[in-house]
């Protein structure tokens, strides 16, 4: 049997915000999850050694990224992008998860502030993504100085630009040593609202509501991103639907249990091992998603995103 919810994130769920798709809009969306983070500035962050803002090429210009790290010398080189439904989140929302994937991971850490929707539509977040992994990689001497030790990284619609990005990257020849794959999207054929699709996932209607993240969310932020449902088959959006995952970097992936998005990111992962990936899977017993930030509140959060990230540090490790 699965464990059960965690009774801290019991109490937790009441205090997050994104739970009213109804009244909600993109520049609320974005304010609530800023507010978020600025609550919990009376609580230091994980500390680095070096965190500084820079600029990388996105598709079309500049974008705001931050680097992190700890020590000096050669290191591997992680780009990480933001979850938040594609509409919100940012640097200072996910400052902490940036930290503590360079403590857990002694790589040098870039965080990537893509574009977002309703502004830039989708394919615009991959774009950008994948025009800053270039850029990175381009650079690779003034950050971590070994291509052969590049990962992406990412939590919930930055899961997904991580997955798809991958893919972009085994196409154009760049090698990557791993994929951290944290609660991603892989599926938004039907947007979530298309009862055969949903029923594809059983998750979708476990979880639906009450876990904080919802199916009607997960409808709502799909619906900003893509101007056209049609274009949720583009595996630029939905990895899961590529033609082949065949050669894509090894992956590590976590879901939580009482998600709506547990079982696309299961099927994902399994979907990687049946096309010869290797790939290391957590699935996320008695958490919600989101989970990634609740370690500083509670215990079994903070240990399976340590446990994802000690398995990602091996990848990079590694190397290619």
């Amino acid at each position: 049997m699965p464990l059960p919810l965690d009774p801290v994130i019991e109490k937790i769920i009441p205090l997050l915000p994104l739970r009213d798709p109804e009244t909600m809009t993109p520049q609320s969306c974005r304010d609530s999850l800023r507010a978020l983070a600025e609550a919990r500035k009376a609580v230091p962050p994980p500390p680095v050694d070096v965190a500084r803002d820079i600029a990388v090429a996105g598709a079309a210009g500049k974008l705001g990224a931050r680097l992190y790290r700890n020590g000096r010398g050669t290191a591997p080189t992680v780009i990480f992008f933001h979850g938040g439904g594609w509409v919100a989140g940012d640097l200072e929302t996910h400052d902490r998860q940036a930290r503590n994937l360079v403590i857990d991971t002694g790589a040098v850490v870039i965080s990537v502030d893509y574009r977002q929707p309703p502004e830039t539509r989708f394919p615009g977040a991959f774009e950008d993504a994948f025009a800053a992994i270039r850029d990175v990689v381009a650079r690779i001497a003034e950050f971590g100085g070994d291509l052969s030790r590049v990962g992406v990284a990412g939590d919930s619609a930055g899961g997904n630009l991580a997955a798809t990005t991958a893919l972009a990257c085994r196409d154009a020849g760049i090698r990557l040593a791993g994929q951290l794959l944290v609660y991603p999207v892989t599926d938004v054929v039907g947007n979530f609202a298309d009862a055969d699709e949903n029923a594809k996932f059983p998750s979708r209607a476990e979880n639906a509501d009450g876990y904080f993240l919802t199916r009607a969310t997960m409808q709502w932020f799909c619906g900003h991103y893509l101007a056209d449902k049609a274009e949720g088959a583009d595996w630029r959006v939905s990895p899961l639907r590529a033609k082949s995952l065949k050669g894509v970097a090894p992956a590590v992936v976590t879901t939580a249990w009482f998600d709506p998005l547990r079982d696309e990111g299961h099927a994902y992962a399994k979907a990687l091992q049946a096309a010869g990936v290797p790939v290391s899977y957590h699935s996320g017993e008695g958490l919600i998603h989101g989970y990634f930030g609740l370690g500083d509140a509670s215990e079994a959060a903070r240990a399976e995103a340590q446990r994802a990230r000690a398995d990602f540090r091996v990848l990079l490790e590694q190397g290619v």
